[in-house]
């Protein structure tokens, strides 16, 4: 295994390049119009999976994009690891915010990044990180340090809900049989704080529609006399949260997990600078329910936000109408022990009962999933620790996400395995935003660091026997 640092030195160049031609694939899952792209990315992905060494690759067909699966079986008696990733990425919009545009790689130097990150739609979220698995096989394979069996299942529907591999999975229980799923669609704390996340948010989605007169209308003849719609939207988003920002939805916190004294204390430990926080984003000040800090907010509670609200005219200069519908799109990201369809119910069910009678209110249930929660004290999570260690020079620091990956969930209650979260990402890579990039040295670091888990994964799996 000490050859690793050498072939990536030998192969970086390589290496960077296949990600940033695989990166120049516009494959937007979120868009119809995106799918010759969604085509064209997964068998890049394949042929990939190919030259890495996999000697079975299949372009999978669903009921929507389809799904790579590869493996490498050296030995049946041996463990089995299996990658989950994905290909597709957000829409890159607003595209006026970009320095560059998204869907041509550029690397630039940051303060963060000295030796340069990639910048491009899905560099980090999910392309730079499964692309890692990928070269990490290649090496593997290559130079003979392959100690078990791997299979790869890489998705393309993962910003969207991933209802194709939820369709999938349960049909395909033996050929994705496992000891363990590795996945790298997280981060970590910072670079020279490594970090294994060990749990996710769940996640409901939902689109709303207040319909009020039947065509805009004139705001002045009919102004205070019909209901606008976009002010209705506002004031009933408005009420979602109280003074506490605490979320108003009836039954909302039932099943909430609460985290005990002594399990927030162990979480204050992980290294945080508000300062650095507050000013990484330009703002003055943090906001947030009452009675918890930022990272508990953010990772182990549940929130209620709006990501897109439209409605009326936006053009250039004025046009006074009262606009006949208003929409928003919101997103609810939930603790374990929160079920997302009976959230996604909840919602539901009060918006359309805080509507005024003057309009008509639609509720459209997109995509969700179940929080997660993996245990610290399991032989892979023991390996990923180890190889961390190993690279890094360091312990890494176990933490919950406050992001979601819906289908984790899935494959515990498919498939009976247990996830490893190894991520490269940080928090300030831009995933979802404008000028979303990956750090050259993180990438490196992760094909680096992968192969170890393996390594130690086998080792200490033969100790527990």
């Amino acid at each position: 295994m000490n050859t690793v640092k050498a072939y990536i030195k030998n192969n970086k160049d390589r290496f960077i390049d296949e990600l940033i031609q695989l990166l120049k694939i516009p494959s937007i899952s979120a868009d119809a119009s995106y799918h010759k792209e969604i085509l064209l990315s997964a068998d890049f992905v394949k042929k990939s999976l190919e030259k890495a060494g996999c000697d079975k690759v299949e372009l999978c067909d669903t009921p929507g994009n389809p799904i790579i699966y590869g493996e490498k079986i050296i030995d049946e008696t041996l463990p089995t690891v299996l990658v989950y990733g994905h290909y597709d990425v957000q829409p890159a919009d607003p595209i006026e915010l970009w320095t560059s545009p998204p869907f041509e790689p550029v690397i630039k130097k940051t303060e963060i990044h000295p030796e340069g990150a990639i910048f491009a739609r899905g560099s980090c979220d999910d392309k730079g990180q499964m692309y890692m698995h990928v070269k990490a096989l290649e090496y593997m394979t290559s130079t003979g340090n392959l100690p078990c069996n791997v299979k790869f299942m890489i998705e393309g529907e993962e910003e969207v809900g991933s209802e194709s591999l939820s369709w999938f999975v349960p049909r395909n229980k033996e050929k994705l049989a496992n000891d363990v799923i590795l996945i790298s669609d997280t981060g970590m704390i910072a670079n020279n704080i490594p970090s294994i996340t060990t749990g996710l948010r769940g996640l409901s989605y939902v689109e709303v529609e207040v319909t009020g007169p039947n065509r805009d209308l004139h705001s002045g003849l009919y102004g205070g006399a019909v209901a606008n719609p976009i002010n209705i939207l506002t004031k009933m988003i408005a009420s979602l949260h109280d003074e506490d920002n605490h979320i108003t939805i009836p039954s909302f916190y039932d099943n909430v997990e609460e985290l005990s004294t002594e399990e927030r204390a162990q979480m204050a430990k992980a290294p945080f600078s508000l300062e650095d926080y507050k000013a990484a984003l330009a703002i003055d000040d943090v906001y947030g329910e009452n009675g918890f800090s930022t990272n508990e907010r953010n990772a182990i509670r549940p929130t209620l936000d709006v990501n897109g609200i439209w409605g009326g005219y936006i053009g250039e200069g004025a046009k006074t109408v009262i606009a006949s519908k208003a929409y928003a799109k919101i997103s609810m990201r939930l603790v374990p022990n929160q079920d997302w369809k009976q959230i996604t119910e909840l919602f539901k069910n009060h918006f359309e009962s805080i509507a005024p009678k003057s309009v008509k209110v639609k509720v459209t249930p997109h995509h969700g999933g179940q929080g997660y929660v993996t245990p610290i004290n399991t032989t892979a999570y023991k390996a990923a620790s180890k190889a961390y260690e190993t690279t890094f020079d360091k312990t890494p620091i176990p933490q919950r996400s406050g992001g979601s990956i819906p289908i984790v969930a899935l494959f515990e209650q498919e498939l009976n395995s247990k996830s490893i979260l190894m991520g490269f990402g940080l928090n300030s890579d831009a995933i979802h935003s404008p000028d979303e990039h990956f750090g050259v040295w993180n990438y490196l670091k992760g094909i680096e660091t992968i192969p170890y888990f393996y390594q130690y994964f086998i080792e200490l799996s033969k100790e527990t026997k």
